[in-house]
């Protein structure tokens, strides 16, 4: 009896000894799966950060190579400063140009972008040249001497009988000269003066011609280039012409490389947006120019004569020519000296309704310069 007690005591504690090793077998068994696991997520966690860093590293790499090579592409491309005689036209010989720039000229003109001498080179051709001097520091640096190489190489492709075209410049130091053809009946500030003194005679005939021609070269630098040309600083004495008097817009597109040339005090012919500084100058500005040239033509008046200085003027060309529109008193503006036939009456009346749409407050309700030289050009045959 004593023996099976013993035994069945033993085998009791042979159970239980076999279920304490189990339960430490399966206590490891979860540890160690456990601490595989982590590893596992350890090791993932920095294989991810590793291809994550190789990415952002290669492709930080990548843009700053990209912006080196466009920096010494650039560098490459840049266009020199060029500092003898660039020639545009064939008639013009760069080697006696710079010389003949050197000797005695003749004062013609002279505006706030520059002066307007006459002289002949060694070949016998008569050229007009501008010396444009920039007053401002600024204006003295490279980038602005690149930027109106530039602007003077584009001004140079234009090419249209009613402008004046660019045939060569000569940069000295600070200094350009701009070489144009020479035109010897001057400006139409110069002709205007004239007539205003009773020692020339112009008929309105000869008037719309030469307002046809100037819409004409405004049609073009605003609808056949590309990019659309402005002039922004269009006036009498930008106005030249020729022997038949044909006109033919000088300074062309000089305002934008010289930005003081754009500033309204430099004209009285600039439009009102010109004068706020939060609007754009744009072709409908150039129209605006023109309405106050077509006013002088038909006038015979100038913006800055005292007569407008008169409140009962308006205070300006423009504002005197629309209230006698209004008024339907557009005859008393007339020139009295170009005052006849009846037909050209006529259209002198038709030209200051066309005059007074030009000069409108809005640029929107302005007329495009395509559209002034059809309401031109029906005036008369041309």
């Amino acid at each position: 009896m004593g023996t099976c007690c013993n035994s069945s005591t033993v085998l009791k504690l042979g159970f239980l000894w076999l279920q304490l090793i189990c339960v430490q077998c399966h206590g490891r068994i979860l540890k160690d799966d456990t601490s595989s696991s982590d590893q596992f997520k350890n090791r993932f966690q920095r294989i991810f950060l590793s291809i994550l860093f190789g990415m952002l590293t290669g492709l930080i790499c990548a843009l700053v190579f990209a912006w080196l090579v466009r920096i010494f592409v650039r560098y490459i491309n840049k266009a020199p400063i060029l500092k003898g005689p660039v020639v545009f036209s064939p008639k013009i010989p760069a080697k006696t140009l710079q010389s003949a720039l050197a000797n005695d000229t003749q004062l013609i003109g002279s505006s706030s972008s520059g002066k307007y001498y006459r002289t002949v080179l060694d070949n016998g051709l008569t050229v007009a040249v501008k010396r444009m001097e920039p007053g401002s520091p600024q204006l003295h640096t490279k980038s602005f001497k690149r930027r109106t190489q530039h602007e003077l190489e584009l001004i140079a492709s234009l090419r249209h009988r009613n402008l004046m075209s660019l045939r060569a410049y000569v940069r000295e130091s600070n200094t350009f000269f701009l070489v144009y053809d020479y035109v010897s009946t001057g400006s139409l500030e110069d002709v205007m003066n004239k007539v205003r003194e009773n020692q020339l005679q112009l008929t309105w005939e000869v008037r719309l011609r030469i307002a046809v021609g100037i819409v004409k070269a405004l049609q073009y630098l605003h609808f056949s280039c590309n990019p659309t040309v402005l002039h922004r600083n269009l006036k009498p004495t930008n106005v030249m012409l020729d022997a038949a008097f044909e006109p033919r817009l000088a300074d062309c597109g000089l305002a934008k490389i010289i930005p003081t040339l754009n500033l309204p005090a430099a004209s009285n012919y600039g439009p009102p947006e010109s004068f706020q500084s939060c609007s754009r100058y744009t072709d409908k500005s150039d129209v605006f120019s023109f309405g106050v040239i077509l006013g002088v033509l038909l006038t015979g008046k100038y913006p800055t004569d005292p007569f407008f200085g008169d409140t009962s003027t308006g205070g300006s060309l423009a504002r005197w020519l629309q209230r006698l529109q209004e008024a339907g008193d557009a005859r008393e503006a007339l020139d009295k000296s170009i005052l006849g036939e009846e037909v050209e009456e006529d259209e002198m009346l038709m030209a200051v309704k066309i005059a007074v749409v030009c000069l409108s407050d809005m640029p929107a309700d302005r007329p495009s310069s395509d559209e002034l030289v059809s309401m031109l050009t029906q005036l008369n045959s041309f």
